[in-house]
């Protein structure tokens, strides 16, 4: 898959409230998304993450906030749309011009379609291991 591209599949719970515990795995190395449903893979997706100077932290994290609307407070508003907030500091998944080249100052950074499909999907507490 390239920079901005993504697969979302969910043929076994057509609805969006499907059935199954949603699980979030991000490799950091690989630079991929995965979205787990009941145990199956419904999606994929190539991701931006932080740099350097602003590392994506590693761990499992439960999403603590969801902001369908969000912008930045502290990066001259930029939009996040669909936003699923990880830790207290900011760290978030969201929605994001992927292309290659870029990062972030430490969120990841995903394809906006796939960022409202992942939104409409999970819940607060649902986990999100980052590797």
């Amino acid at each position: 898959m390239a920079y901005g591209e993504y697969r979302w599949q969910d043929v076994l719970h057509s609805s969006p409230g499907g059935s199954g515990a949603v699980m979030v795995r991000v490799d950091l190395d690989r630079q991929i998304i995965s979205v787990f449903r009941g145990g199956e893979e419904i999606g994929t997706a190539v991701i931006l993450h932080g740099v350097d100077e602003y590392p994506t932290p590693r761990g499992s994290f439960p999403v603590i906030a969801m902001m369908r609307d969000h912008v930045s407070a502290t990066y001259d508003s930029a939009p996040m749309p669909f936003t699923l907030r990880l830790t207290d500091d900011g760290v978030s998944i969201h929605g994001s011009d992927v292309q290659a080249g870029l990062g972030t100052h430490g969120c990841i950074g995903i394809p906006s379609e796939f960022a409202k499909r992942l939104f409409a999907v999970i819940h607060v507490g649902d986990v999100v291991h980052i590797v």
